[in-house]
């Protein structure tokens, strides 16, 4: 939906009727993942993608029917010898694509779900995209984590059927907004958490993963700018104020002048540091990045640490670590040299690299070229 978002609430503001599908369920190769999202608006206009092209004319027909209809519709989206080229998705995979009418009666929450993310506020929606009995599909809840000075767990909108069901719900929509992962949950007719029948597609809108990068240099600009371009939040902090400002680094959003160590210490102690968090030590400098190192690898729920330097300096800094009482455990944790090997010259080709292994650390990518690998291309 985000991608979307600003079309679809310009027409929501204005009192029109979109029609709009949603990849809820992905198998095999399937080119987008669940929660990308097509409107057809009032005009005709298409907005967004659900397949990169492959079913989108299919798509576009059920949208503009449901639009007119306000009946909802789930459709699987496969490939056979029959009907691989009429419906145009040739790359071995399947899609399940809930297709729904949008306008200020059908949701009339999401005003104030857009501010939420305008402003970075964690919330998920949950949908229900398939029950036995029709009443049910549809219905929608809003769930957003309970603030600190709330005692309760989350602040719900809505209601998906029955108590049953909207505490399962519940609770699973806190679960991934807490991993940022949107999924379609099935369940029994009322929310048994053992049948099956009732399946609720919740996306999850969390805050932006984080991107740290330590070291304001020519590579951590273009480390920035493509930790910008995958959707992190960065940040790049470096000790020497004349070389940490806003101008030297533009694309992060935000540059701090602190000690490495003491910077990132103080953000684990705040909580601003999550499962989803990546860490790019770029310093190769002992003095920095040995303390900002003790610190990173003691940190067992972040996604990623990789620090740069040639060999010789990545064997020295694991002398230095061992001597400051790292364990092999948590050296471990330690992806350096940083990167992918891609053959990478410039600051640019090395951001590639570098994001060319976290993307395979997050997803469990081999690094190989797909054309010396078989199965299918996309994971689960």
């Amino acid at each position: 939906m985000r991608e979307v978002l600003p079309a679809l609430l310009q027409w929501w503001r204005d009192g029109e009727t979109v029609g709009m599908g949603t990849v809820v369920a992905t198998f095999r190769s399937a080119p987008r993942p669940p929660g990308a999202s097509m409107l057809v608006g009032p005009d005709g206009t298409a907005v967004g993608s659900v397949s990169g092209g492959c079913v989108e004319g299919a798509v576009y027909e059920l949208a503009q029917e449901v639009g007119e209809s306000g009946t909802p519709s789930l459709q699987r989206y496969g490939v056979s010898d029959d009907d691989a080229f009429a419906v145009g998705l040739t790359c071995g995979g399947i899609l399940d694509v809930y297709v729904e009418k949008v306008n200020r009666e059908t949701f009339p929450e999401l005003g104030e779900v857009a501010d939420d993310l305008e402003q970075g506020r964690p919330v998920a929606i949950a949908t229900v995209v398939d029950h036995p009995d029709r009443e049910w599909i549809g219905r929608r809840m809003i769930v957003r984590p309970g603030g600190s000075d709330s005692e309760a767990e989350a602040v719900v909108t809505g209601a998906i059927g029955s108590p049953r069901a909207d505490d399962a719900v519940r609770d699973d929509a806190l679960g991934l907004l807490a991993s940022g992962r949107s999924e379609t949950l099935g369940y029994g007719p009322d929310g048994e958490r053992r049948g099956e029948g009732m399946r609720v597609f919740v996306w999850a809108f969390a805050p932006k993963p984080r991107m740290l990068v330590f070291g304001a240099i020519d590579f951590a600009a273009a480390v920035a700018r493509v930790g910008s371009f995958l959707g992190y939040h960065v940040t790049v902090c470096d000790a020497r104020p004349v070389f940490a400002t806003n101008t030297r680094f533009p694309e992060a959003d935000e540059v701090v002048v602190d000690w490495p160590h003491r910077y990132l210490a103080a953000e684990q102690e705040a909580g601003r540091l999550d499962s989803r968090t990546v860490l790019c030590v770029l310093t190769h400098d002992p003095k920095f990045d040995v303390p900002l190192l003790e610190v990173a690898l003691r940190l067992e729920d972040v996604a990623y640490v990789g620090a740069m330097g040639s060999r010789r300096t990545h064997d020295d800094r694991l002398d230095r670590l061992r001597e400051a009482g790292l364990s092999e455990g948590e050296l471990a944790r330690l992806s350096s040299p940083i990167g992918l090997d891609l053959g990478a010259r410039t600051p640019e080709e090395t951001a590639v690299s570098v994001a060319a292994e976290i993307i395979a650390r997050r997803w469990g990518g081999s690094g190989e070229p797909l054309a010396a690998t078989a199965g299918r291309i996309h994971g689960s």
